[in-house]
């Protein structure tokens, strides 16, 4: 089972970057996905996550209204649409997998990619 997640970078205040993880070796098509974070020097922290079936998703308070998650089940991918971003996005984003419902508790996630590192700065 493989979880790659990619397309961190640095952007500027109020930019967007779009992440991606590309799943291999199960079926996506049963499995909850999330978006953890952990910046510098904190715990690591829910972000976002999207049901098996993709008709439902969860957010961070933090991240109501900037970003959105969803799922191609066919591709293996889930991404994470990231807008009007903040310095206090700055983190290395990690994607995660587990069967049934989606939760915020990250040893409850089965799988891991290896993050992908997300700077906001001008």
């Amino acid at each position: 089972v493989q979880l790659q997640a990619s397309g961190g970078g640095l952007v500027q205040p109020g930019g967007s970057l779009r992440l991606s993880c590309a799943t291999s070796g199960f079926d996506l098509d049963y499995n909850t996905v999330g978006w953890f974070r952990q910046a510098p020097g904190k715990e690591r922290e829910f972000v976002t996550g999207i049901s098996a079936s993709g008709v439902n998703t969860y957010y961070a308070d933090f991240v109501k209204g900037r970003f959105t998650i969803s799922r191609d089940n066919a591709k293996g991918t889930v991404y994470l649409q990231m807008n009007s971003l903040k310095p206090e996005d700055t983190a290395l984003y990690y994607c995660a997998a587990k069967s049934r419902l989606v939760t915020a508790t990250a040893n409850e996630y089965d799988y891991w990619g290896q993050g992908t590192l997300v700077t906001v700065s001008s």
